[in-house]
């Protein structure tokens, strides 16, 4: 059984690659249990956690299992360790153990830009990240690999540490993105107002975005929080839009921007529009310009099982 670590990780993935086979493999059949996420600690204030994620196709059986500590970063620590087992469909034979939290960065920044392929405007111009942790940089190579973009901001609670992302942005990109302009702000309300796609990846307890700022034709994507009682947006945000998911039966036990509206009595379930696969196949796509529309992630097992598939053929130079 092979052993890949996170820099065979990074060597064997790129953007647009890796969002196609993401396309590809969501749109095929597939099995996908649900996820079992389960508390460290039973008082409130603990979100520490330990989750299983399994899913199957054709080719490949996977399993992921992920330690999430949000108060790791504290200790200079990443917030989600993970392992990812892979196994032959075919006769059930081991085939790897890959690194599953540099995989979660990847296929959680792909499914993002994947959603927007399907749901932003195709002439977006302006992205307003909400977040500057390890996620930051990943989100916005994603998704420059889908659309045009000629302006992005950067936003956090720190705004020393928004600055940091975008320097490390222009470091790496060197002369590539020479009309993108990339600043930290710090006004987050205003910039809201201006944006054509925003992606809040902060794991916010309380909402930063308000539905009654959002922009005519904006598209928004939360993927920072995956608990009950705490939510990226508010209630507004989920009424005025028309809100996909990658998943229904993860999102419905474990994302408080639809539970909340839901125990509200101002959502229901039955008006989620579609879910990642239904995208992928042509379905509950954006619908004219002027239609505000969310997509709302926790994670998916499908989404580890495919990337890791992609690093795996790629090391072995089948990819």
């Amino acid at each position: 059984m092979q052993i890949i670590d996170a820099a065979q990780v990074g060597q064997a993935l790129d953007f647009p690659r890796l969002i196609d086979a993401l396309e590809q493999g969501f749109s095929q059949d597939f099995s996908m249990p649900p996820r079992q996420v389960y508390r460290l600690a039973e008082h409130a204030d603990s979100n520490e956690g330990f989750a299983l994620l399994p899913a199957w196709n054709e080719e490949l059986i996977g399993m992921k299992a992920f330690t999430y500590f949000p108060d790791n970063a504290e200790n200079q620590l990443p917030t989600v360790f993970a392992k990812i087992l892979l196994f032959r469909r075919a006769d059930g034979v081991p085939l790897a153990m890959i690194d599953g939290t540099s995989v979660t960065y990847w296929r959680t920044a792909a499914v993002s830009a994947l959603a927007a392929r399907y749901l932003a405007r195709p002439d977006a111009q302006h992205l307003l990240l909400l977040g500057t942790g390890r996620l930051a940089l990943p989100l916005l190579r994603a998704h420059l690999s889908q659309h045009a973009l000629s302006r992005i901001s950067v936003w956090g609670r720190d705004i020393a540490k928004a600055q940091a992302v975008v320097d490390q942005f222009y470091a790496e990109s060197g002369s590539a993105y020479t009309e993108l302009q990339v600043q930290a702000v710090s006004e987050l309300q205003q910039v809201t107002a201006e944006a054509d796609i925003i992606v809040a990846a902060t794991g916010s307890a309380t909402p930063l975005l308000e539905g009654a700022r959002i922009a005519p034709g904006c598209h928004v994507d939360m993927l920072g929080n995956h608990s009950p009682d705490r939510r990226e947006c508010d209630t507004a945000l989920i009424t005025r839009a028309r809100v996909c998911v990658d998943s229904r039966e993860n999102v419905l036990r474990e994302a408080g921007e639809l539970l909340i509206p839901i125990a509200e009595g101002q959502f229901q379930a039955s008006a989620i529009s579609a879910e990642l696969a239904q995208l992928c196949r042509g379905e509950g796509r954006r619908n004219n310009a002027e239609e505000i529309t969310v997509f709302k992630s926790v994670g998916t097992a499908l989404a580890d099982l495919l990337c890791a598939s992609l690093v795996l053929k790629t090391v072995n130079g089948a990819g």
